[in-house]
């Protein structure tokens, strides 16, 4: 018998990160000034300068529109980094059964994690402060934060019903 949550999706666009844009916009800058000296003075270390530039804007662009879509499907959590809305690359997969807590960011149930040093912080948010976001306690070591919807939530929280709060 199949569950309404067996399969959730939920798309979160992230956040232009200011350094990101300004780096896009240095690199066509250089680019277009280091085309025109090349071609005017006939120098070939700015033809090879406008080449790298280019190179350089398109790494940019890639990483300056970030979305992380959130799957959950039997009893597993993955993540996808989305760039560019071009190219998906698998970021990370939890077991629901390895999850220790997973509460909104600011419960009173994450207390006693919150002190501890070990755990390595993976943040799949949009970085948009006004948007509520829950941290995962994962497996002893990882810190995941999310900006999950109530679907997802209730989907995890069917599978994990003592480690899943929802204040």
């Amino acid at each position: 018998m199949m569950n309404d949550n067996s399969y959730v999706e939920c798309l979160v666009a992230g956040k232009a990160r200011p350094l990101v844009v300004f780096l896009k916009y240095l690199m066509i800058l250089m680019a277009v000034f280091s085309f025109i000296l090349g071609f005017l003075s006939g120098n070939i270390f700015f033809m090879i300068l406008f080449v790298a530039c280019g190179v350089g804007v398109y790494f940019a662009s890639l990483n300056a529109s970030i979305e992380y879509e959130y799957q959950y499907c039997e009893r597993e959590v993955t993540v996808d980094k989305i760039l560019n809305k071009s190219r998906r690359k698998k970021v990370a997969t939890f077991e629901t059964g390895k999850i220790e807590v997973f509460a909104p960011s600011k419960s009173y149930h994450l207390d006693e994690y919150r002190n501890k040093d070990n755990y390595r912080t993976l943040d799949f948010s949009s970085g948009n402060e006004e948007n509520p976001t829950y941290t995962m306690y994962y497996d002893g070591r990882e810190k995941v934060i999310f900006e999950a919807s109530k679907e997802l939530v209730d989907a995890i929280k069917n599978v994990a019903p003592r480690k899943v709060f929802m204040d």
